[in-house]
């Protein structure tokens, strides 16, 4: 509000002082697919992610952290919007026209949803989109709003995004030259630079760089989101980290990857202005692909409602803005989501919540900074994407439908009421023993959380009980 007055003062002609330049510039980093173990400062042993484990090393690693989805656009959606993506009718990753309707979920986006880039930018922030976005234009959908509509002065995408992007040419060690991938994503938008699959990390990178610099001579607070679609497959990493299956070719670009992040960590860093005012927050935006990345010791992995699904790992780095005396700390107390860290970014910034909206996201803004060890009050819900009803991965076993956590217990149950899982996670992190019968006070109390809130939200084609619109 104290902004909107500013900018009615200047139009007015009468002047006043902000001093917009002590709120802190926000770099969310999104990684595409990446597991709970991947990175080496979460056990991961294949690869040495010493620039994100660098961030860990200065900042705050989470443990107990979620995405509200283990797929793509939804998980994506929760981080914008700080709502459950079930409310906008994106319940998987979008795909084409035809796709979408089947499953029951909308084509793009609704740029009416509470949107933290819009919010951000009208109390006074620049805000760009470097890197994938999925929230609505790919494939034939090529009439989605592009993505300055959700309140971002500039973007620079993929080939799942409308407007300006960035599309891959791939080499590999057999290749005669360079070929070419979704081609057909230049519908969706231009101008459009092809460039080698294995350095357009880089690419947004250099963009957001660009972008960074701009807004810091004007002392403009920023927001930026980089989301890279590494280490999403197929994987092209450089020829000199190729690999002879797809599992080294994923750590060769999950590598390549950290390596790229590089310039934009120390841009912040060695720049003592931007060093005291920004928070940089790490995460990926599911599990890793079956048999490909690693989620140790978790159950699962990308599309399953166990936690190697939906756990995710999480970096905080913000030395001005974290409290040093935890910097380097471990908090593996605190349950979180994505919703809440969108919540408090609002909270951080000192920008009014979207008017006629409620997120269901909760403040943990102490958390995030390490002044408090606690995490969201509510249970986190979640529902199974429509199109993954759990075959041919994890033997014969079918991905449940819908999941909750709530403080040591994780329930999981079908939308019949079949197959109800309770679990301990304080005590079986890994959910191989089932305690549903030993605890039918729990399983009762969070049977009736889960079916509430499901209640409460459209449905989708994975819904035994959904009806398709004529």
């Amino acid at each position: 509000m104290k902004f909107r007055l500013f900018v009615f003062a200047l139009l007015s002609g009468i002047v006043v002082s902000p001093n917009l330049e002590a709120r802190p510039n926000i770099i969310t980093v999104f990684i595409d697919d990446m597991g709970y173990s991947d990175l080496s400062v979460f056990g991961g042993t294949r690869v040495e992610t010493e620039n994100i484990d660098r961030l860990a090393a200065e900042g705050i690693k989470f443990t107990n952290f979620y995405v509200n989805s283990p797929i793509c656009s939804p998980s994506r959606t929760a981080l914008t919007t700080g709502q459950y993506p079930q409310r906008w009718r994106i319940t998987s990753y979008l795909n084409n026209r035809k796709d979408n309707r089947k499953r029951g979920m909308a084509q793009w986006l609704d740029p009416k949803a509470p949107i933290l880039a819009r919010e951000l930018q009208t109390s006074g922030y620049a805000t760009g989109h470097f890197g994938k976005w999925h929230m609505g234009g790919q494939r034939d959908v090529d009439d989605a709003p592009p993505i300055t509509r959700y309140g971002f002065d500039t973007s620079l995408t993929n080939f799942e995004g409308m407007g300006a992007k960035l599309l891959p040419l791939t080499l590999t060690p057999d290749s005669p030259g360079p070929g070419r991938i979704w081609e057909k994503a230049t519908i969706l938008g231009d101008p459009v630079i092809w460039m080698q699959r294995s350095e357009i990390t880089q690419g947004f990178v250099g963009a957001a760089l660009a972008f960074i610099d701009k807004a810091a001579q004007k002392e403009q607070p920023f927001f930026v989101n980089l989301w890279p679609d590494d280490v999403h497959g197929p994987w092209f990493p450089p020829l000199d980290r190729w690999g002879d299956d797809k599992r080294a070719l994923y750590y060769g670009v999950l590598d390549t990857m950290d390596e790229q992040l590089a310039p934009l960590f120390d841009r912040i860093h060695n720049d003592p202005a931007l060093r005291g005012n920004t928070l940089i927050i790490v995460c990926s935006d599911n599990g890793h692909e079956y048999e490909v990345g690693s989620s140790d010791p978790l159950r699962g992995s990308k599309t399953w409602m166990y936690e190697g699904g939906i756990r995710s790992p999480l970096i905080v780095w913000g030395p001005g803005l974290v409290d040093e005396a935890v910097a380097g700390k471990v908090n593996d107390t605190a349950i979180f989501s994505a919703i809440d860290l969108n919540r408090s970014l609002y909270a951080l910034t000192g920008t009014d919540l979207p008017e006629g909206q409620e997120l269901d996201g909760e403040n943990v803004v102490d958390t995030i900074l390490g002044k408090a060890e606690e995490g969201r009050k509510a249970p986190i819900v979640f529902r199974r994407p429509p199109d993954r009803p759990g075959f041919q991965r994890w033997g014969d076993e079918d991905n449940p439908d819908l999941a909750v956590r709530d403080g040591k217990w994780k329930f999981l149950i079908n939308y019949d009421g079949s197959e109800p899982q309770l679990y301990n996670l304080e005590e079986d992190i890994s959910e191989s023993q089932n305690l549903a019968e030993q605890h039918p006070e729990v399983v009762a109390k969070l049977k009736a959380v889960i079916f509430e809130w499901n209640a409460e939200m459209p449905k989708d084609a994975g819904d035994p009980d959904y009806v398709a619109p004529e």
